[in-house]
This record gives C-alpha cells, structure tokens and sequence, in this order.
C-alpha cells in the first residue's frame, strides 16, 4: 500500500475544560455545590468570598413570551443597602465592659436585623430550632436504665448480652436460647431460667415491648401494662395472641366468630390494640433529620407568581485584588506562573457559578409559567409536561433541562417540591386533550378518602368515575397509580365499622 498525505475538513465537538466545569456545577445539588464552593475556595488562593452577599433580581414569569428573558437580565447581583462605615479594626474596646453591654453597644454602624435581606417566605424563629441534639440511640437508652437498675454484675452482663441482640425495630435479632448458649461458655451452671427473667426485666424498659421475640409477643407485653379491669383486655390479648394474622387480613366474620363478639364489641377490641406499638424501637430516633434547602422561592406578589433564587446557594465570589495586581510584573517566575494559572481558574469558576444561575432561574420560570394553574388550584390542576416542552422552550438540550431539574428543589406555598416532580406523563381525554398523571393519582386519592368504609372503590369503578370526566384511563393503570400512592386494593380496605 502506497503512503501518501491527505487533508481533510470537519467539524466536531470538543469538551474544553470550562465546559467541563460549567456541566459539572449544574448538575449538583445545593449541598454539593456548597462543598464544591468550599473546596474550591480553599485550593485557588486568587478566589475569595465577598463578605457583601448579593441580592438576585426576582424573575417573572409573562405570559406569551417563548424564550424568557434575555440571560443578561435574569441574574443581576446588588451590593446590600446597609454598610459598615468604619474599620473595625480601629475601634478600641474600653477597658471596663458593663456586665450587661451589648454587642452594638460596643461596636457602631452594624446593620440591624430588619434591615439584612432574608429569603423570601423566612420568620424569625430560634436559628438552633431544627438543630440536632446528641445522638440518643435505642442501645444506649436501654443501657442507661438496665444500669440504673441496681442489679448483680451476673444479671448485668446478662442484660448488656440481651440489648445487643435488640435491632433498631426492638426486637430481638436472635433467640433467648442462642443467648443463653454464648453466656454459659463464661459462665458454667448459668439456667435459662435466670436469662428469662432478665429479658422479661429489659421488656418493661422504656419503651415498652422492646426485646420482644415477635410482633404478637411485643403487643401482648404493652396490654398487660393495662390495669386489669380494662373493657375487653382478656379478648384483646387473646387475639394478637392466636389470630393477629386473620387480623390483618381483615377476615372479620372469622375473629367474631373465634371470640364470640359482635361488631360494636369486635371494634372497640381492635381500637385498644390500635394503641400499642408494633415497631417500640422507632420511638427513638436513630438518626438526625436532614432538611432540604431550595436553590429557587416561587411566591406570588401583586397577583403574579414570581421566582427568585436562594441567596444562600449562591454565593458571592471575587479575585483578590492583592493576588491579582502581583501578576502585573510580567515576568516567567514559578510563583507568577502559578499566580496566572489560579487566576484563569478563578475567573472560570466565577463564570461558571453565574452560568449556572442563569439557567436555573430561567427553568425555574419556565416550569412556573407552564404550572401556575398547580400552583393556583393544586394537584388536580397540574398540567402535563415534559423536558422536551421546556427545552423547545427554552432552545436548550433536554439533558441540560435533566441535569437542572435533578436534585433541584423548589420552595412554593405548597410545599417544597424537586423540579422533577413537576414533570409526568398524560394520558388522553374525551375531548381530545391531555391530562396530567399527577391530576389522575390526586384525583384518586379524593376518590379513595370520600368512598364508604364498608364499600370501597375498586379500580374498576374508579376508572369509570374518571371516564365520567372524561380521562380515558385503563383499569391497570389506576392499580399502577394506586400502587403508587400506597393505597392498597378494595378488599384491604373494606371496613364493617
């Protein structure tokens, strides 16, 4: 084969390392940006946060428009009203404080707290309100009491034995024989009757029934807490005893007949096992609660529904000037090198953080717009839509429209909701329309709490109400979204009283 030199023209894409960046940052989440932030801030000694923490411009949405506003206009940073005059660093603390001073008594010129811009829809509650205490875990809780109970370092080391068998539901991950078996190797002649006698100690810990052997067991130990004269104590003990199964499937006709009740009888036995706690050990909270913080507030204003993104997911960041201005020698030491490398980075940084601002308000306004009647009415007037709608809108991919609506949230007056949440499919109407299915699966659920205990809905009959309004659903696609909403099917739900 003869060698020879060609030259040929293209086009193709190229990934630069800005673009990288810019689709790395929108595809976090709001507490994965705040790390990335972090991070960032601490390697790239040219970038730094400024201590003036900007103000967003509120977007809103118009009707009629095909492109939302111009990128320019939809993110506009404002230095805060209130600033501090003097330097702090020359004012002199007096020698002698009064025991009472105050903080601005000591300093002037700080911003008061009703002038400080606050996200839109916060109070002024406790800001340790939703802080998490000291773990308290179900072990240790037990550990406390079984040390408080004053007993032989024997029977302690049996209950320490029994409470690390007990699993987070409360119960006992192992039988009391294999515990009795793993104490006797240490303790030779020990009886079964002495490990009984502490678990049957441990079961009246706080909270009551943990340790038990068995759903049945667990409930059976919180009713015998009742005084005895309790009405229908006896039968009620006797049912989770022998017919907790025929219990929850509901087989009404089979437990009036094995406890010999009638129906007011039989309903006031199953409200007083209603009261116990089959799951005693998720009373005690075992891990901390984790709060969503939203990237965008969605609040309706003179009659118009508006959208601001949160200050506090978008920090301000600068270039140190003092950094910067030591790159104006020009010269091609490793320390100016250095210094002009972080600075590019910085700026891209910046860029990028803006980038991505942009674009998530302007899907924010744009799912606002398309969804103001869910917004106006709730569920049932949600309209369908799908990420193609939004990136026609918008002229942008569909996968940018994903990566921004992907752990996204967004705080609206009906709650704090993904971005996600406001894109489903639809099914067809009489009329020739479309219908959300997060309309169809609210409107079953009303369906569901109006139905009569004693005859409930099946899903035949509600795909049948729904065609009565003119959604054309399927009688499996309503089980899919009944399934869905963990409603379980006709049978299951029917009540006798």
């Amino acid at each position: 084969m003869k060698q020879s030199l060609q030259l040929r023209i293209g086009q193709s894409l190229t990934m630069t390392p800005q673009l990288q960046q810019a689709i790395k940052l929108l595809q976090l989440s709001s507490l994965e940006l705040q790390t990335e932030i972090q991070q960032t801030l601490e390697s790239n000694p040219l970038l730094e946060q400024d201590d003036n923490l900007g103000e967003i411009t509120v977007i809103e949405p118009e009707a009629g428009k095909d492109g939302g506003s111009n990128a320019e206009d939809l993110t506009d940073f404002k230095a805060p009203d209130s600033t501090i005059s003097e330097n702090r660093a020359e004012q002199q603390l007096p020698d002698d404080l009064e025991i009472d001073a105050r903080w601005d008594q000591i300093y002037d010129n700080l911003p008061s707290v009703s002038s400080q811009s606050s996200a839109p829809g916060s109070d002024n509650r406790d800001m340790f309100e939703n802080q998490a205490g000291e773990e308290d875990t179900l072990k240790l809780h037990l550990i406390w009491q079984l040390d408080c109970s004053h007993l032989s370092p024997l029977d302690h080391e049996i209950g320490l034995a029994i409470i690390d068998s007990i699993d987070d539901s409360g119960y006992l991950s192992q039988p009391i024989a294999d515990i009795h078996e793993g104490l006797i190797v240490e303790h030779e002649g020990l009886e079964m009757d002495e490990v009984e006698a502490v678990l049957h100690l441990v079961q009246r810990f706080d909270p009551i029934g943990v340790a038990a052997g068995s759903p049945a067991e667990c409930m059976a130990i919180q009713l015998s807490q009742y005084d005895p004269d309790t009405p229908h104590l006896t039968k009620a003990l006797v049912l989770v005893d022998k017919y907790l199964e025929q219990l929850a499937g509901n087989d009404v006709a089979l437990l009036k007949r094995r406890l010999q009740a009638s129906d007011i009888e039989l309903a006031e036995i199953i409200k007083l096992i209603q009261t116990t706690n089959p799951h005693p050990g998720h009373s005690i909270s075992q891990n901390h609660a984790e709060y969503i913080v939203p990237d965008v507030y969605v609040s309706k204003q003179a009659g118009r529904w508006r959208v601001s993104i949160n200050p506090d997911n978008a920090p301000r960041l600068r270039v140190n000037d003092q950094y910067a201005n030591l790159i104006k020698r020009s010269d091609n030491s490793a320390d100016n090198t250095y210094l002009k490398d972080h600075l590019q980075e910085a700026r891209w940084f910046i860029k990028s953080l803006q980038s991505r601002n942009e674009t998530l308000l302007r899907v924010a306004n744009a799912i606002v717009e398309h969804q103001q009647a869910f917004l106006d009415y709730g569920e049932e007037a949600m309209q369908p839509m799908v990420l193609r709608d939004i990136a026609e809108l918008l002229e942008m991919h569909e996968s940018t429209i994903s990566r921004v609506t992907t752990q996204k949230y967004m705080h609206t007056p009906r709650g704090i909701l993904e971005f996600k949440y406001f894109f489903s499919s639809h099914v067809g109407t009489a009329d020739g329309g479309e219908c959300s299915a997060t309309a169809i699966r609210a409107i079953i659920k009303k369906f569901v709490a109006a139905e009569k205990p004693e005859k409930p809905l099946s899903d035949n009959k509600i795909a049948n109400l729904l065609g009565e309004q003119g959604i054309n659903v399927a009688r499996r696609t309503i089980a899919k979204y009944r399934e869905a909403l963990n409603i379980p099917p006709s049978n299951e739900r029917k009540r006798l009283f």
